[in-house]
């Protein structure tokens, strides 16, 4: 079974930093397939920029592998634009997404930062993810 999942960028940075992670996990789950990412370009953009923050000391060819992987296993989403009002604007897309891809698969938004969204079953934590995924696969 495959699983769909917007990664919210806190989520990627997490386990870039620390890949023996939860974090870790999730990516590893989608670099080998189990959890193909949906992403819209607004989304790449983000992670560029934010994993291209000199405090990260990631390099421009693992960022650029990075991105590039998710791209290559993941489904790019055009979803129209919410008017919803979260505690981060920047968020808003990762939202607008999920709900996209949620009209015609089941789908989940990965973050580290469930305060930032609404109450949705479907907004997750890395560990709530990783439940999900064990819990069916046994």
């Amino acid at each position: 079974m495959k699983y769909y999942a917007v990664i919210d960028t806190n989520v990627l940075v997490s386990a870039m930093l620390k890949w023996n992670s939860v974090p870790g996990n999730i990516m590893e789950l989608v670099f080998d397939g189990l959890i193909v990412p949906l992403y819209n370009s607004e989304i790449l953009k983000e992670y560029r920029e934010v994993l291209s923050r000199p405090k990260f000391h990631l390099t421009k060819e693992i960022v650029n592998d990075v991105i590039e992987s998710m791209g290559d296993r993941g489904i790019s989403i055009e979803a129209e634009m919410l008017d919803i009002i979260l505690p981060d604007p920047k968020d808003r897309v990762f939202y607008e997404v999920v709900l996209e891809e949620r009209k015609t698969e089941e789908a989940y938004l990965v973050t580290g930062n469930i305060k930032h969204f609404p109450v949705e079953t479907f907004i997750v934590t890395p560990r709530k993810m990783l439940d999900i995924i064990f819990n069916e696969t046994e």
